[in-house]
C-alpha cells in the first residue's frame, strides 16, 4: 500500500505523505478533551472495553509491555500496576499533544517508575526485535497510514510467545444496530465534537475512519499475514468494537 500515491483520510483520498499530518491535526485539536469525549461518545463503555483488553492480555509481574497510540494512558496505567517494579511499560504515541496530556495525567495519578513515554510511529517502532511480552493498540490502528506495515512492526518487537492486542471500532453484527450506530456516528458525534471541543470536523473524520477500517475477518487475516498465529477476535457491544489477538510464534 505504501507505494500507492493516495490513501484514505476518512472518506477523502489524500496523498500518502499527507495522512499522518492530517491525523496529527485531528488529535492536536481534541487532545485536551479526549477523555471527556470518549466518555460522552461511548457512555463510559470504553472503560469496560479496555478492562476486557487487560484481562485478555495475560500481563503479569516482570513483563515488558508496549502500549501504542496510548493517548491519555488508561491502559498503560493499569499495565504498570500489573507488571510491578520488575516490569516495564512504554506508552508510545505518534502525536506530541496526546503524549503530553497522557504524561501529565499519569504523573498526576502518581505514575510508577516503571512507566516511560516515547513519541513513536507505529509503522517504524524504535525498539529492538523480541523486546516486549505484550503490545497493545487501542483505537489507534485505523489512523495509521499503512496498517500492514504497522502490524509487521508490532510483530517484530514482540518476544516469541508474546501477544498483540488490537482494540478497535469494527462492524456491528446486527443490521438494526448498524443503522442506529451509523445515524449516531454521522449525526450525533460531529455535533458533540462541535459543542465540547468546538471541532465538528475532527469527529466527522473519526466516524468516517471507523467506516473505512477493515471488518473483523479482514483484520484477523491481516494479523496472520503479519506473522502472528492463533489469531482470533471478540466482538464487544454487538461488534461496535472488536478485540483482536494474535501470538508471535
Amino acid at each position: 500500500m505504501s507505494n500507492h500515491k493516495t490513501t484514505h483520510f476518512g472518506y477523502k483520498k489524500v496523498p500518502v505523505s499527507e495522512k499522518a499530518g492530517r491525523v496529527a491535526q485531528v488529535f492536536d485539536s481534541v487532545a485536551n478533551k479526549y477523555d471527556l469525549m470518549n466518555d460522552l461518545m461511548s457512555g463510559g463503555i470504553h472503560r469496560l472495553w479496555k478492562r476486557y483488553t487487560i484481562q485478555l492480555s495475560a500481563v503479569r509481574e516482570g513483563h515488558r509491555v508496549l502500549d501504542i497510540a496510548g493517548g491519555t494512558g488508561d491502559l498503560a496505567l493499569r499495565f504498570s500496576q500489573l507488571v510491578g517494579s520488575t516490569g516495564q511499560v512504554v506508552l508510545a504515541d505518534i502525536n506530541q499533544s496526546m503524549l503530553a496530556v497522557g504524561r501529565d495525567r499519569l504523573t498526576d495519578r502518581g505514575a510508577a517508575a516503571n512507566l516511560s513515554f516515547t513519541q513513536a510511529d507505529a509503522q517504524y517502532l524504535p525498539f529492538a526485535d523480541n523486546s516486549f511480552d505484550c503490545v497493545s493498540i487501542a483505537f489507534g490502528l485505523r489512523n495509521v497510514t499503512d496498517k500492514e506495515l504497522a502490524l509487521k512492526s508490532m510483530q517484530r518487537v514482540l518476544k516469541p510467545g508474546g501477544r498483540l492486542l488490537v482494540l478497535e471500532f469494527s462492524k456491528p453484527t446486527n443490521p438494526l444496530l448498524e443503522k442506529v450506530y451509523d445515524s449516531y456516528s454521522f449525526n450525533v458525534l460531529p455535533r458533540l465534537g462541535g459543542l465540547v471541543v468546538n471541532d465538528a470536523d475532527s469527529y466527522r473524520y473519526l466516524a468516517e475512519s471507523i467506516r473505512m477500517h477493515p471488518d473483523q475477518e479482514t483484520l484477523k487475516g491481516m494479523l496472520a499475514d503479519a506473522g502472528l498465529v492463533n489469531c482470533d477476535y471478540h466482538n464487544l457491544t454487538g461488534g461496535v468494537v472488536a478485540l483482536h489477538r494474535g501470538i508471535k510464534p
